[in-house]
């Protein structure tokens, strides 16, 4: 298995923190540093996709 590199390296309580039922959720600075929206409707997303409508909205 191979390691993540530093650069990499998801920090919890910084890139991501886990819900009382487990599930792993990224941050709003989590998605800025991977520097694109998945369109996945993400309960953080800073670029403003609507899941409903499928769009982002520019902020």
């Amino acid at each position: 298995m191979m390691e993540q590199n530093k650069e990499n390296k998801l920090i919890e309580g910084e890139d991501y923190y886990l819900t009382p039922e487990g599930y792993k959720v990224f941050t709003e600075k989590y998605h800025l540093k991977r520097g694109y929206c998945c369109r996945s409707g993400c309960r953080h997303c800073p670029y403003g996709f609507d899941k409903k409508t499928g769009t982002i909205k520019k902020k």
